[in-house]
């Protein structure tokens, strides 16, 4: 390998000579022709340099030594293998340029031998986490990262003192030599970044365990953003999340769940709302549900809500024992106080068709107070998902399970409520709580 640097010009210049096979930044591959031919010419007296002129090389672009460094080099392998040791030659990094005649002792295959078991040994032992799980041939196969390849060599290398079995463990791990070696290189940057990510895990983890476990990486962003004035990327987030096994305890889908049918199908009320949900005015669209609760021993209470489609905040809730009409009564008490008596003209109160929201006398109350009802199709739970979509972050958040009393259930419903609304920061609010959000839009 040349010690000049060529540039793209100097390489156009190199492969016109007819006795240069190819040439890069740092080599040049000389023909095997011209390299007997220079051979015994050098035998005969001439120099290198001469030697290198008649055949129409520049020593200004491949520099006054490079002949003489050549000619060294060729004669020892004319000298070894003859004119049959220029086509064989091994070239390439990690080469010395020469052919190779030593036969491969029975040391040097113990050698491998031990270095290939103890490589296996190693890779058996790596946690399977650090590999990816993926099916081949019905079984399960454990992938390795190059990562993770560099990591078991430098291990097996450094824990069995293995001196030159470089080349064969990469060779055995299907991974680059160059490659091994740039990774060690780049062990003070991995060093740095290991420190930086132990920082700022610690924030991560405030928020996760004061949320109870229960945010995902988008809630946690919009928490710094807003309550530590911190700065930082979802998918780093999402990444040290991972990295520290901080998984979010989330709600799974309940297969057997079915809809509740309506009782009173010619009470029902057409779907005026047709899953518009994204609205820009407060108090226009309103969402209105009923979930259930268990708590203490196998005891049921009922929480009926209603929900803002704009701001998606909570407007106002009533918690029963029972499941009469009064729990939708009392509900719209509660929220002709939470808007101060003052509907929007506009305003539309959307449920499904529960026998609460088809029955004659709700549907007086609801027209009293200047609301035009609208209903979910029938058995199509999707018509009315943001209302289904909080009662599952709810029951995700509230620890009402294991209250042993109603007091305590109330108790836990107020604190999540009041924490939904003026705390959980959403992404489609621009990253606002449901109360700044609605602030937001009655200030636009």
């Amino acid at each position: 390998m040349s010690k000049n640097i060529y540039t793209e010009f100097q390489i156009k210049e190199l492969e016109k000579n007819p006795n240069i096979i190819n040439a890069s930044e740092r080599s040049i591959s000389y023909n095997p022709e011209f390299k007997t031919k220079a051979i015994k010419a050098y035998k005969k007296g001439k120099s290198p340099s001469q030697i290198f002129i008649e055949h129409g090389f520049n020593l200004e672009i491949i520099g006054k030594e490079q002949p003489k460094r050549c000619l060294q080099r060729w004669r020892d392998t004319f000298e070894k293998f003859g004119e049959d040791g220029f086509l064989t030659e091994r070239r390439g990094k990690g080469s010395t340029g020469r052919l190779s005649s030593k036969p491969q002792t029975v040391e040097d295959q113990l050698r491998k031998a031990e270095a290939r078991i103890q490589f296996l040994e190693a890779e058996n032992g790596l946690p399977k986490k650090a590999g990816r799980v993926r099916k081949a041939g019905g079984e399960k196969e454990i992938i390795l990262s190059a990562a993770e390849k560099f990591y078991l060599i430098e291990k097996t290398i450094r824990t069995y003192q293995l001196k030159k079995a470089v080349s064969y463990l990469c060779k055995l791990a299907g991974v680059s030599r160059s490659g091994y070696y740039d990774w060690l290189k780049a062990s003070p940057i991995r060093e740095l970044r290991e420190e930086q990510d132990d920082l700022d895990i610690e924030l991560i983890k405030t928020i996760f365990l004061s949320k109870k476990e229960k945010v995902g990486a988008l809630q946690i962003k919009m928490i710094m953003e807003n309550d530590y004035s911190a700065v930082m990327n979802h998918k780093k987030i999402r990444r040290l999340m991972a990295k520290y096994s901080l998984f979010a305890k989330i709600r799974r889908a309940n297969p057997y769940r079915k809809v509740a049918k309506a009782t009173k199908e010619h009470l029902t009320c057409p779907n005026l709302l047709n899953r518009e949900f994204k609205q820009k005015e407060p108090g226009k669209i309103l969402l209105t549900d009923i979930t259930y609760l268990y708590y203490g021993k196998g005891q049921k209470t009922y929480l009926s809500c209603v929900k803002d489609a704009a701001t998606k905040e909570i407007v106002t809730y009533h918690l029963s024992t029972s499941l009469d009409m009064n729990i939708v009564y009392e509900t719209l008490n509660k929220l002709r106080q939470a808007v101060n008596y003052e509907f929007h003209p506009s305003a539309i109160l959307h449920s499904d068709q529960g026998f609460h929201y088809t029955h004659p006398l709700f549907q007086n109350k609801v027209m009293e107070l200047g609301l035009t009802q609208s209903m979910s199709r029938k058995g199509n739970c999707w018509d009315n998902a943001p209302m289904e979509s909080f009662f599952c972050h709810f029951k995700d958040l509230a620890e009402y399970k294991t209250c042993t009393n109603l007091t305590d259930v109330r108790e836990e419903v107020d604190r999540v409520i009041e924490e939904y609304n003026v705390c959980r920061y959403q992404w489609g609010l621009k990253k606002m709580a449901p109360v700044q959000y609605r602030d937001h839009l009655l200030a636009v």
